[in-house]
């Protein structure tokens, strides 16, 4: 997914090191992040490499939270995404969910690919509701 222009969200990275505030910034299809002051870049959330020599992020989980409109029968209101993603040995694993009018939509585990995520929520809310169409972050 890209982003339209600049976006900024808060979270948290944890591992058997500890857990620390990061902050993920978006802008026009590439995601960038610090760890313990390692920048980080890639072009989703799954595929953060280190700009320069530092480790790879693995055994580790980023959670965080952005804001992300919902259109219902044209008009916009307001709902949070809630990201949860771990990078292990087999892989990235994210869970998205969307809490909105009362209700939480869950995508389950799926894999790395955010879009996919996306689309399960998708399938899942009610008739006449969507996501806006602005996209988030990737390629």
């Amino acid at each position: 997914m890209t982003a339209e222009s600049s976006d900024t969200w808060a979270g948290w990275y944890r591992d058997r090191q500890g857990a620390e505030a990061i902050t993920f910034l978006s802008d026009g299809g590439r995601l960038r992040t610090a760890v313990r002051g390692v920048p980080y870049e890639g072009g989703d959330f799954a595929t953060l490499e280190p700009v320069a020599d530092g480790p790879a992020l693995t055994g580790c989980v980023m959670e965080w939270d952005m804001p992300l409109p919902v259109n219902v029968d044209g008009a916009a209101q307001q709902a949070t995404l809630s990201c949860l993603l771990t990078l292990g040995d087999k892989g990235p694993e994210l869970s998205l969910t969307l809490h909105w009018g009362g209700a939480a939509y869950a995508s389950g585990i799926a894999g790395g690919d955010f879009e996919g995520a996306l689309g399960r929520i998708r399938h899942q809310l009610p008739g006449g509701t969507d996501l806006t169409g602005r996209t988030l972050v990737g390629a």
